[in-house]
């Protein structure tokens, strides 16, 4: 199903936007210092919208670059609000200059788990749409269902990963970490915290083995008992959820979510609304808790007790200049992202602005052949935006995002509590990705 065939109209970036926050004084580790996204210091001056193109106030008019997008959109879960700020990047890169004048035609398919749909999809934007790249992808079955499709025509997928081919094939690379080793650092996390048992709770949705383990070899490593639960989703019993969790957990456990944000929202509220907040050493949860939606919905109450992996730099708290720009886009392009500031649309700035890069350096007709290449020689680019330089690879498999913080709330924004942490090798798809890489230390 096509939600939105995005063709940008005309608008003229104009607004400056206000420095917002301070910087966390929150340190990484040596193994990311080099990062300006981990460390980089706050701008002394506003950044406009405009500096997303290379031609500030020009709207670009040649012939459109047309690229596409897949996104899981079903009730209790929805990853459209990734590529609507990838297209909200695009109209701000398409009013200020495009690339070299062309601007960014942008296709976004969503689909509901459907594999027949989501192969429809894929030939739709490819056989129809006639799309040069694929950028935004996030989906609970696209990289299954499809990545022998874009093997076999040259297409090198960046995407936000969910599947376990979004990681473990040659042509998807993701932004983010995805639900496995985002929930391998929220678990990592609790243990370092010496929690005496660890409840790891996610949707009952496709995957949820590959997902749980990570989680798994984690505790094992760590001589500590997990136990695994599932929820159909939409959550209808909020309480029973939370009383059972927190029961299995005992007072030095820990519970960790692995939900999409109203989902991770309705437990938490629940737990708080009985009183079980404070019956467990610590909660935790997976990147998509990342998010302002949630922590001003949450409050003071939760203020250092929820752990949430941030697979992206906390942009509430950072006033970097691609921090500036990120929500300066999000303000006057992103009507469409409803989850606002938060890891979701940082994904999609992020995913956007990696693939602006690789087209800037097209010489020639921009066709499949020339932009995927450009794609895949993405190396060591610094997005802002997460802990370590961004790398494409020709690799077998990919996990270029590795390394990440933790947040938590305090007084309904997302604070520092653990600085850039590389996600731990126990996990062995990501020992794995490390030795293909050529990564040691």
């Amino acid at each position: 199903m096509r939600t939105h065939k995005h063709v940008p109209g005309p608008r003229v970036a104009a607004a400056l936007v206000a420095a917002v926050g301070t910087l966390v004084a929150a340190g990484c580790s040596s193994s990311s210092s080099s990062s300006p996204s981990a460390s980089g210091s706050a701008s002394s001056t506003s950044v406009s919208t405009s500096q997303c193109g290379t031609k500030p106030g020009v709207k670009a008019t040649g012939t459109p670059i047309p690229l596409g997008a897949i996104a899981t959109n079903q009730p209790g879960t929805s990853f459209t609000d990734i590529p609507n700020m990838a297209a909200a990047y695009f109209a701000c890169v398409n009013d200020n200059g495009g690339i070299n004048g062309h601007p960014i035609k942008y296709y976004i398919e969503t689909e509901q788990t459907n594999p027949a749909q989501i192969a429809a999809d894929a030939k739709q934007l490819v056989q129809t749409d006639h799309v040069v790249g694929i950028v935004g992808n996030t989906s609970i079955l696209e990289c299954t269902i499809n990545h022998a499709y874009w093997e076999k025509l040259g297409y090198f997928v960046v995407d936000s990963g969910i599947a376990p081919e979004c990681y473990s094939t040659p042509n998807s690379a993701a932004i983010n970490m995805g639900p496995r080793y985002s929930s391998d650092g929220a678990v990592q996390y609790a243990l370092s915290q010496h929690v005496s048992k660890v409840v790891f709770d996610q949707s009952n949705v496709p995957g949820t083995g590959y997902i749980a383990a990570g989680p798994a070899a984690l505790a094992a490593a760590a001589h500590t008992p997990i136990v695994q639960l599932t929820e159909n989703v939409p959550i209808a019993d909020a309480n029973s959820v939370a009383i059972k969790e927190v029961n299995d957990a005992g007072p030095n456990g820990a519970v960790v979510l692995n939900f999409t944000p109203p989902e991770a929202l309705v437990i938490l509220q629940a737990a708080q609304k009985l009183g079980l907040e404070n019956r467990v050493k610590l909660w935790g949860c997976s990147t998509p808790c990342d998010t302002d939606f949630l922590s001003k919905a949450l409050g003071p109450k939760w203020n250092n007790k929820l752990f949430v992996n941030a697979e992206m730099t906390p942009a509430e708290t950072t006033n970097t200049p691609t921090m500036q720009l990120y929500k300066a886009i999000l303000a006057q392009y992103g009507k469409s992202v409803s989850g606002g500031i938060g890891s979701f649309s940082e994904f999609g700035f992020a995913e956007a602005e990696i693939v602006v890069h690789a087209l800037e350096s097209v010489t020639g007709a921009y066709t499949v052949a020339s932009v995927n290449a450009a794609i895949k020689a993405v190396s060591n680019f610094d997005t802002g935006m997460v802990c370590k330089p961004w790398t494409y690879g020709s690799y077998p498999m990919h996990i270029p995002n590795n390394t990440d913080y933790t947040v938590t709330p305090h007084n309904g924004t997302m604070v520092v509590a653990q600085g850039c942490t590389d996600i731990s090798s126990v996990d062995p798809q990501i020992a794995a990705y490390r030795k293909a890489a050529g990564i040691t230390g």
